[in-house]
């Protein structure tokens, strides 16, 4: 059996370092908010080239607090609109309605899976304040398009970057970079993961980090001393020490992951499997591999017959979950699709050649 994401082999790697981390910070008796944190937001601002980089509990909070802390300085208010895509995972919109913002459903492109530019487009209002890009599965979305809307209309850009660590665009901008803000988790099964929660703004406007640094610590600007209503959502200092440590294996990490992509790419040759779309570039740091088959229960039998783990990124469209009822009778026929036809097929850097071999001869006999 090939699983489709074997953690526990990913993070053996790194088992040494991480218990020597564990008694540092154990040693060290300070266990919020202490070195380890500072250490990583310095790491990773530099890693994204930002100006700032600001640890907080999960990257759905990541979301909510970069919104909550434009509200602060004027620049959005309740009730105003933020696009994004409708098929996004639900964390993104959930983001947007926690900060008493307007989630606005934007359909997606058949190729990229992110934004269709010309719905996009369609989608802009007078109550449109903000642009939501999704780097979904790990390909950045059409950025420099979506750049350009915002500027001739004014928007905000706020880059949903939780499954896009290292994805870099033809200017060498790295997700995290490229818009205003953006939102970072560093969930398990990210290609950069704590070994729990945890999530990062990302930023180079000053005043936003400052609010946001006070946000998810109740608001406080001094211990007990409190400007806004705010939030407890702070990167953990384990996770910090852990994220330290796997950061510079990141880009190789994800270099691994683009290499089996591109072998995936090359070699699968079956009519009924649909490969995704990709450029060659470092756009993609392949998070998900995600192939669409017209009989999915048919296919994912096949896979488990044949030993080759899976999962579905995402079973259920958001405009169709119980929890966004205010939008069913909306209409995605691209994003229905999409959801009816995914399935992510293993892909990770600790992947044998054989195993990678296996995968691709059981894909090409289906």
């Amino acid at each position: 059996m090939i699983p489709f994401l074997d953690l526990h082999a990913i993070n053996k790697r790194f088992e040494k370092q991480f218990q020597d981390g564990f008694k540092q910070f154990l040693d060290s008796g300070y266990y919020v908010l202490g070195s380890q944190v500072k250490l990583f937001e310095a790491n990773f601002a530099r890693y994204c080239g930002t100006s700032h980089c600001i640890g907080v509990g999960n990257g759905l909070d990541a979301l909510r607090l970069i919104l909550e802390g434009y509200k602060i300085l004027g620049k959005l208010k309740d009730n105003d609109e933020v696009l994004v895509a409708s098929n996004t995972y639900i964390a993104t919109i959930l983001a947007i309605k926690q900060a008493g913002l307007k989630p606005v459903l934007v359909e997606a492109d058949f190729n990229a899976y992110n934004f269709d530019i010309n719905s996009l487009k369609s989608a802009i209002s007078e109550k449109t304040k903000a642009i939501m890009p999704v780097h979904l599965y790990g390909q950045l979305s059409p950025m420099e398009e979506i750049l350009k809307i915002s500027k001739e209309n004014n928007l905000l850009v706020i880059e949903d970057a939780a499954q896009a660590h290292g994805a870099k665009n033809s200017d060498g901008k790295l997700a995290g970079n490229i818009g205003d803000a953006a939102g970072f988790s560093f969930y398990p099964t990210k290609n950069l993961g704590a070994l729990g929660d945890g999530g990062a703004v990302t930023t180079n406007d000053d005043e936003l980090a400052s609010v946001i640094a006070k946000l998810r610590n109740y608001g406080a600007s001094t211990k007990y001393v409190n400007e806004f209503v705010g939030l407890n959502s702070r990167l953990d200092e384990i996770q910090a020490s852990f994220l330290n440590i796997k950061l510079p294996t990141l880009d190789s990490d994800n270099e691994s992951r683009r290499t089996i992509a591109k072998k995936y790419i090359s070699e699968i040759k079956n009519d009924k499997i649909i490969l995704p779309h990709y450029d060659g570039s470092e756009n993609h740091i392949f998070h998900l591999f995600v192939v669409r088959v017209e009989n999915r229960n048919e296919f994912i039998d096949y896979l488990d017959r044949n030993g080759i783990g899976h999962l579905i990124h995402y079973p259920i469209p958001p405009h169709r979950q119980e929890a966004l009822s205010e939008f069913k009778n909306l209409n995605f026929p691209v994003t229905v699709k999409i959801h009816e036809q995914v399935v992510s097929i293993p892909i990770s850097p600790i992947l044998s050649n054989a195993e990678v071999e296996t995968i691709i001869s059981v894909l090409n006999k289906y």
